[in-house]
C-alpha cells in the first residue's frame, strides 16, 4: 500500500485471527482487540504460526516481517485511535453487536468504515441508532479468508455509497475477492447458494437416491472441480455451442421439471441428520475431525498456491 493503513480488528477467535492475517499480508498495520484480554496473547501467536505454515508453503515471503505489522491492545479505545479500517469479528449475538457498536461509533475516527464479519445479520439490526451509521455495512468472509478470498460487501438502507466503494476498494487491495450484495437479505448470497445445495443433498439421500459419500464424491470430483475456477453461469455458458442461451434452452425444460419436486421447506429431520452424521462418523471419526480440518487447509494453501501462479501467467 502507498501509505500507512492501520486496521482494528475487533474479536480475536477464529475469524479475528484470520483477518489479522490477511490485513498483516498486505501490509497494513494491525491491531488486535478482544472482550477478553487474556485472549489476545494466544491470538497473535496463533496468527504467528498460520505466517509460518503460509510461508512454508510459498504464499506469504516472510513471516516475521507480517508478524512485525500486528499488535494486541486491551483497551478498545487504543485499538481503534486513527484507524482507517474496523474489521469487527465478535461472536453472532445481536445483543453483543450491538452493544459493542455503540462503543465503536463513538471511539471509531469518523471517515473510518466499519465492516461486521457476520455470516447472516444483516447490518440495520445492529446499526440503526448509531450517530454514524452510514459508514457501517457488512464484510462477510469465507473461513478462512486467508485462503479463500471471497468477501460479501451488503450495507444497510443508510449505508453511504462512499462506505461501499472504500471497502470494496481495500478489500481489492488486500488480495481479496469482494462481491457487492446491493440488497440486504439473511444469509448473503454464498450461504443461500450452499444452503439450496444443501437442501437438495440432504433430500436425495433421505429418499434414498444416493449414499452420504456417493453425494460427496459427485461434487468433490464432479461439480467442485469446475467451481473451483468458475461460477455457474461461466459453467453453462461454457456447455453448449452457443452459449448460455443455448444451455438454457436444451435443458430448461428439465430444470423446470426438477424444480418441481424441490419444494419443500420442512427442516431436516433428527432422524435424516443423525443418519448423515453417522455415516459421516463412520468414514471420519470425531477425535480425527481436528487432523482433517489441518488437511483441509493444507489442500486449500495449495489450491491457492496453484491459482496464484495461474493468474500470474500472462
Amino acid at each position: 500500500m502507498s501509505k500507512k493503513f492501520t486496521v482494528a480488528v475487533v474479536g480475536s477467535g477464529l475469524i479475528g485471527q484470520a483477518w489479522a492475517l490477511v490485513f498483516a499480508r498486505a501490509g497494513c498495520e494491525v491491531r488486535m482487540w478482544d472482550g477478553n484480554p487474556s485472549a489476545l496473547k494466544p491470538a497473535r501467536e496463533m496468527v504467528a504460526t498460520l505466517a509460518q505454515e503460509l510461508q512454508q508453503c510459498g504464499l506469504v515471503e516472510d513471516a516475521e516481517v507480517l508478524m512485525s505489522h500486528v499488535q494486541v491492545c486491551e483497551v478498545l479505545a487504543d485499538a481503534l485511535a486513527n484507524v482507517d479500517y474496523v474489521q469487527e469479528s465478535v461472536p453472532e449475538v445481536l445483543a453483543v453487536k450491538q452493544a459493542l457498536y455503540a462503543q465503536l461509533d463513538t471511539l471509531t475516527p469518523e471517515q473510518a468504515v466499519i465492516g461486521s464479519s457476520t455470516s447472516s445479520i444483516p447490518a440495520s439490526a445492529f446499526t440503526e441508532n448509531l450517530k454514524h451509521r452510514q459508514r457501517c455495512l457488512v464484510a462477510h468472509p469465507v473461513n478462512p479468508p486467508y485462503l479463500v478470498p471471497v468477501v460479501e460487501i451488503c450495507g444497510a438502507p443508510w449505508t453511504s455509497q462512499e462506505a461501499v466503494q472504500s471497502c470494496i476498494d481495500l478489500m481489492h487491495r488486500v488480495k481479496q475477492k469482494p462481491v457487492h450484495v446491493r440488497r440486504e437479505l439473511e444469509g448473503f448470497i454464498l450461504n443461500r447458494l450452499q444452503g439450496a445445495l444443501l437442501r437438495e443433498a440432504f433430500r436425495l439421500v433421505e429418499q434414498g437416491y444416493v449414499d452420504v459419500d456417493g453425494l460427496d464424491v459427485t461434487i468433490r470430483e464432479g461439480l467442485g472441480l469446475r467451481w473451483s475456477f468458475m461460477g455457474p453461469f461461466e459453467t453453462i455458458d461454457l456447455n453448449a455451442p452457443g452459449g448460455l442461451a443455448d444451455y438454457c434452452h436444451r435443458y430448461g425444460d428439465m430444470y423446470q421439471s426438477i424444480a418441481q419436486e424441490q419444494v419443500s421447506t420442512a427442516p431436516w429431520s433428527e432422524q435424516l441428520i443423525e443418519e448423515i452424521h453417522s455415516a459421516r462418523r463412520t468414514m471420519l471419526p470425531t477425535e480425527s475431525l481436528g487432523d482433517r480440518r489441518n488437511w483441509r487447509d493444507r489442500r486449500l494453501m495449495a489450491l491457492a498456491l496453484h491459482k496464484k501462479m495461474l493468474e500470474s501467467q500472462p
